[in-house]
C-alpha cells in the first residue's frame, strides 16, 4: 500500500476536482495523471504506485468525466463555500473542458515547488492529454500515453457505420432542440448513457476527440502531430476494446508522433495493464530521464 495525501484541485475556471497526491520526501519530478472514460483518481493505483519512488510524486484525479454521472461543484461566493453547477461523468462530459481540468492539476503540482512535470493519460486520458498539449502548447517535459484507444473506432468495430450514423443523426437532433444534455435513449444506444453531446463527441469520425484516427486512412491527426514535446505511447498487447493488428496501430502511432516519440507495445497485457504495471513503470521512467538535457 502507498500513502497518499488527500487533495482538492481548484481550475482556472473555478471548478473543484478531488484528487489523490503520492509525494516522497523530496520528489524532483511528477507525473498528472488523466483517467480514462468513466474512471477515477483510484482506477489505475496498480500502475501508479509502481510509478512512486524517492525522486518521483504522482497526482491522480477526478477529472469532470470521473464515473458515469457526477455533480460538478465550482468555487461559491465565499472562500470555502462550494455551489452545485451541472452534472459531469462520462454521460455528460463536454471534451474540451478536459484542459481547464488538466491546467488546474497541473498548477497544483507547480506550487508543491516541483518544475520537472510529466502528463501521462491512460485510455480516454490519452485524447485529454493530447488535447491539452495542442491548446496549451509546451508546459511539461513530456507525455505518456497507456493504451491510447480510439473510442470511435471501437464502436465501429462493436456496431458497424449505419448503426453509428443512425445514432448521431438523433443525437444532433436532440442538440438542434436545445437537448443536448439529455440522455440518448436506451433503445436507440443501450451501450450508454451517453447524452447527445457526448455520444457525438466519443463516437463520430470527425469529431476533436477522434484525435487517434488510425482506422481511417484519409484523415490526418493533426492535433496529435501539433505535440512539440517528447512522447511515449505504450499499446496493451491484448488491448480488448481493440480488434486491429498490434503491428498495424504501432506502424501509424510511430508514423505521426515522428522522432519525438518512442512507440512500445507491453505483450499479453489487457487495457488496464493488469499484470505488466512494473514494465510500465520501468519503461516510463526511462521515458523520464531520457526527457532531460
Amino acid at each position: 500500500m502507498t500513502p497518499a495525501f488527500v487533495v482538492e484541485i481548484v481550475t482556472p475556471k473555478k471548478f473543484v476536482l478531488k484528487g489523490l497526491w503520492f509525494k516522497p520526501k523530496k520528489p524532483k519530478q511528477a507525473i498528472v495523471f488523466v483517467h480514462g472514460l468513466g474512471g477515477s483518481a483510484f482506477s489505475m493505483l496498480p500502475t501508479v504506485s509502481k510509478l512512486v519512488d524517492a525522486q518521483t510524486a504522482v497526482l491522480t484525479f477526478n477529472n469532470r468525466g470521473h464515473d458515469v454521472v457526477s455533480g460538478l461543484s465550482t468555487v461559491g461566493p465565499f472562500k470555502r463555500a462550494w455551489r452545485p453547477r451541472r452534472y459531469g461523468g462520462a454521460a455528460h462530459e463536454v471534451f474540451t473542458d478536459c484542459v481547464d481540468d488538466i491546467e488546474g492539476a497541473i498548477t497544483f503540482v507547480r506550487r508543491q515547488g516541483i518544475k520537472n512535470v510529466f502528463l501521462a493519460g491512460h485510455s480516454t486520458g490519452c485524447q485529454k492529454s493530447v488535447y491539452w498539449a495542442y491548446k496549451k502548447g509546451r508546459g511539461v517535459k513530456g507525455i505518456i500515453l497507456l493504451a491510447p484507444v480510439s473510442d470511435y473506432a471501437g464502436a465501429l468495430e462493436r456496431h458497424g457505420k449505419r448503426k453509428l450514423e443512425r445514432v448521431a443523426k438523433a443525437a444532433r437532433a436532440m442538440v438542434r432542440s436545445g437537448k443536448a444534455h439529455e440522455l440518448l435513449p436506451r433503445s436507440l444506444w443501450p451501450e450508454g448513457p451517453d447524452d447527445a453531446q457526448r455520444f457525438l463527441s466519443l463516437y463520430t469520425p470527425q469529431s476533436v476527440e477522434e484525435i487517434f484516427s488510425y482506422i481511417q486512412a484519409a484523415k490526418a491527426p493533426r492535433t496529435l502531430r501539433s505535440v512539440k514535446v517528447p512522447m511515449l505511447v505504450l499499446w496493451a498487447g491484448n488491448d480488448e476494446y481493440s480488434k486491429r493488428p498490434v503491428k498495424a496501430i504501432l506502424d501509424w502511432f510511430e508514423w505521426n508522433v515522428g522522432k519525438k516519440g518512442t512507440v512500445a507495445v507491453v505483450p499479453g497485457v489487457p487495457h488496464r495493464f493488469g499484470g505488466g504495471e512494473r514494465v510500465v513503470a520501468r519503461k516510463v521512467k526511462q521515458f523520464m530521464k531520457e526527457c532531460y538535457p
